[in-house]
């Protein structure tokens, strides 16, 4: 059970995504089938953020329709404070999921262009006033550098969220989440999300966004379940923190077996003491790979709130994720105590009756 006190109120800000998938392991189309469900990196967060037992908050647009409607009942029903959510706007994002198996990867297409968040303008909204109201008494503030990735307006919107939640005292995440098809080139992506490291108290990445957004080359062998080595990670953690004044690094660490089968683990670089902390890893017999840094990022946000040590937050945060893979769809349907089984070590799947 978690042993904070009170609920400590936590806000993420993301746009919420419409999630079409075909049934099973099917390709697009191979039956005239798709399921429905919501998602989408940030609210994916709140959504755990949630099943901890947070007081959970998420701010986007949502188009003022059915389907809309039908968003904010998934979320409310998850627990998520929807007070947040502004219903403006003509349509929700939509993305594809395709779910692959054994050699055949997993795919995505994007439907997200001129969705009710993305439309976001600046001049139309009381911008600092906003902000501050929806962040008074919050702990903590998380975004990702895909909402920065879908408009300037957006960007800048962004950047005034972070440098408010800096100035009311929240301490502040941010997943890099590093999306090709969401920018025309790596040079612009590091142009735009680069100055809001400065707002970070706690990075999240996976290690090629890391090192993509720094610049830096990524070099591995060709064994495609290598990884960067740790000493290159080691260096990169330390420019950031060195740069941008950010208190912790955290580096998810995926081993591709197939994409039915992943290693998965993750290193904290912790700026006070300089320390490098190693995690366990995981082999996940793969249900939805979709969401596991998500769930990493809520388990590691969870954990600080908490007041764990780096090591044990580590260890609940890649549980955490671990367990998404799991799962079917976007949000991490686990509560506490479940993690902590799997953190503590029981981690072999037997039935428990």
């Amino acid at each position: 059970m978690p042993s904070m006190k009170g609920k400590p109120k936590v806000v993420t800000f993301g746009e919420l995504l419409l999630r079409l998938s075909p049934p099973g392991h099917e390709r697009f189309m191979q039956s005239p089938t798709l399921q429905a469900s919501f998602g989408g990196a940030e609210a994916n967060v709140a959504v755990s953020l949630a099943q901890f037992g947070l007081d959970s908050h998420f701010v986007t647009r949502l188009p003022k329709n059915a389907i809309g409607d039908a968003a904010v009942r998934a979320l409310r029903a998850e627990a998520v404070n929807v007070d947040s959510i502004r219903r403006r706007g003509e349509r929700i994002g939509i993305y594809f999921a395709e779910s692959g198996a054994s050699q055949r990867p997993s795919f995505v297409v994007y439907d997200r262009a001129h969705s009710a968040l993305s439309e976001l303008e600046l001049s139309s909204i009381p911008l600092d006033v906003a902000w501050e109201d929806e962040l008074r008494g919050a702990s903590w503030f998380h975004t990702s550098g895909i909402t920065p990735a879908l408009s300037k307006d957006l960007a800048d919107f962004t950047k005034i969220a972070l440098a408010t939640a800096r100035r009311s005292g929240a301490r502040v995440s941010f997943d890099i989440n590093y999306r090709s098809k969401l920018w025309s080139e790596e040079a612009e992506a590091r142009s735009v999300l680069q100055p809001l490291l400065q707002y970070v108290n706690v990075l999240i990445a996976n290690e090629e966004h890391l090192l993509t957004m720094l610049g830096m080359p990524i070099e591995r062998s060709r064994e495609p379940t290598s990884h960067v080595s740790e000493d290159v990670l080691l260096d990169a953690a330390g420019r950031v923190v060195a740069e941008y004044g950010i208190e912790q690094v955290a580096i998810t660490l995926r081993e591709s077996l197939s994409a039915s089968e992943n290693g998965w683990s993750a290193l904290l670089y912790d700026a006070k003491t300089k320390t490098l902390h190693r995690g366990p890893r995981y082999v996940v017999t793969l249900v939805d790979r979709i969401g596991g840094g998500d769930a990493f990022a809520a388990g590691l946000i969870f954990s600080i709130l908490d007041g764990r040590s780096p090591e044990d937050a580590l260890g609940f945060a890649i549980a955490a994720g671990a367990l998404k893979l799991t799962i079917v769809g976007d949000f991490n349907h686990v509560p506490v105590e479940e993690v902590e089984r799997v953190a503590s070590g029981e981690a072999t799947g037997h039935v428990r009756r």
